[in-house]
């Protein structure tokens, strides 16, 4: 039982200035695993004062000082690995191996690309008798989701350090200990006093606050579609710059020229990923007609070696969804699937045999969809596959780009040239080709109703930085 009911602000643990606590559950077993405090408003007040405080001198440091400072971060972050990865298991519900390969990775990652790409990044520029500025934009607020816990956090934050900005960070209240971790590995790391503040509690209070907050210059909000139009319409009553990275329905293309097999394994491990609580899901499988039933029989062969279970066992693909709320979102579309005339290839409604507890769910798939049908248009958020099938290439395209969303594609295929077509043919952020290793320094964020702005990298630290024009520099 973890009781971390104090927040960090300026530099130390404080208590809330309210009384009420959240509990944190394991979705693995529906129990209480911690609580932390309910932050309330004069919490983040004393938060955002301490932040705009040490946002001159933090602003003003050399980018050598930064570069060190973030590579110090990363190294006490390797010392908690056992710590982080135990954590998110715990709290997110991922398999033990899940939460080391991916979540405790990808932290690290950012923190250590960030380091590289600050080491050339230019903050200034001489264009005749003009020189262009990339200065800090100030005190930068950030409300991150629970699906990745040290990822999305992690992204943000090395950015804003890199850039020299001062942070409040507002983790969602679902797990929130993996922020904490981060908090403890800043202080080790001599992060300055007020560099970065933690206020624990609900979107509605702490959430709401940051984004309306006329103290705050800059907010970065990763979640979902609605909380971001409103986080959108907080800020603009004070004129601050938003970036968003929002919702998918993400494409993921196969050509007729590829191995059904490996590509029916392309599409099932994308759709396992973290029990499918993934914005860049491809949770559309677009397959040739003249393809189509050797690759749902394909898919059928592969989905068993990916298996349910507790996060604990080491051979569990899947852990259990975050939540009662979202394991019955999830159960809601899978029966809308099926009164909309979709055929179940696998899958279906209820917990996986031998579950009682947890809130666990059968990784389900769908054919006979058509992209007009609720399961292709709206984000399920879990491991739910709708195989739509295709005549000509033509038509792929425009299925793939029909949908408010544009954070990521996909494309499976041999030839180079029409691999390549289609890449620029989908209209999303984020492509990747059979399967693709993940590339940090690549920018990341959506087109349409994904988002607004770009993280990961320098284009990441871009995102914290305003422009100011000097002219009439002597030459």
């Amino acid at each position: 039982m973890r009781d971390c009911l104090k927040h960090f602000i300026n530099g130390e643990w404080v208590e809330s200035t309210g009384s009420k606590t959240i509990d944190v559950i394991n979705p693995a077993t529906e129990e209480v695993i911690g609580r932390i405090s309910d932050g309330t408003k004069e919490d983040l007040d004393k938060a955002v004062a301490a932040a705009r405080a040490a946002f001159p001198s933090f602003s003003e440091t050399t980018k050598e000082e930064r570069i060190q400072l973030l590579n110090r971060i990363a190294d006490e972050y390797e010392k908690r690995k056992e710590d982080i990865v135990e954590t998110i298991t715990q709290e997110l519900g991922a398999p033990l191996t899940l939460s080391e390969k991916a979540h405790y990775n990808m932290g690290l990652a950012h923190f250590r690309q960030a380091a590289k790409d600050l080491e050339s990044f230019e903050f200034t520029e001489k264009r005749g008798n003009t020189v262009i500025r990339k200065e800090p934009i100030g005190v930068s607020g950030l409300i991150t989701p629970w699906n990745f816990p040290t990822n999305q956090t992690s992204t943000k934050l090395a950015s804003a350090f890199a850039a020299g900005c001062t942070v409040v960070l507002k983790p969602s209240e679902m797990t929130p200990f993996a922020a904490i971790i981060l908090a403890e590995i800043f202080e080790a790391a001599g992060l300055p006093k007020g560099v970065f503040n933690l206020v624990n509690g609900t979107g509605e209070v702490v959430g709401n606050g940051i984004s309306s907050h006329p103290d705050i210059d800059f907010v970065s909000f990763t979640g979902s579609g609605a909380v971001g139009q409103k986080v959108t319409e907080n800020a603009a009553k004070t004129i601050k710059k938003v970036a968003l990275e929002l919702g998918g329905k993400s494409p993921m293309i196969i050509l007729d020229d590829y191995d059904m097999k490996k590509a029916a394994k392309i599409a099932v491990s994308n759709v396992i990923f973290n029990s499918g609580q993934v914005c860049t899901l491809a949770s559309r499988t677009l397959v040739p007609k003249s393809k189509l039933d050797e690759f749902v029989e394909a898919v059928k062969e592969i989905l068993p070696h990916y298996p349910v279970g507790n996060p604990q066992d080491a051979k569990s693909a899947l852990g259990p969804l975050i939540s009662e709320k979202q394991y019955k979102r999830v159960q809601g579309y899978i029966e809308k699937g099926m009164e909309e005339g979709a055929t179940l290839v696998a899958g279906g409604t209820g917990k996986p045999e031998g579950f009682e507890k947890g809130y666990y769910v059968k990784p389900t798939v769908f054919t006979d969809v058509k992209n007009d049908m609720v399961i292709a248009q709206e984000e399920i958020f879990g491991p739910v596959m709708s195989i739509i099938a295709y005549d000509n290439l033509d038509e792929a395209i425009e299925i793939a780009n029909d949908t408010i969303y544009g954070l990521a594609g996909y494309v499976v295929g041999e030839d180079e040239e029409t691999v390549q077509k289609v890449a620029s043919s989908i209209r999303a952020g984020r492509i990747t080709i059979n399967s693709g290793a993940s590339d940090f320094s690549a920018p990341f964020g959506g087109y349409k109703q994904s988002g607004i702005g770009r993280e990961w990298g320098e284009y990441g630290i871009e995102e914290y930085l305003e422009v100011k024009a000097v002219v009439g520099v002597p030459s």
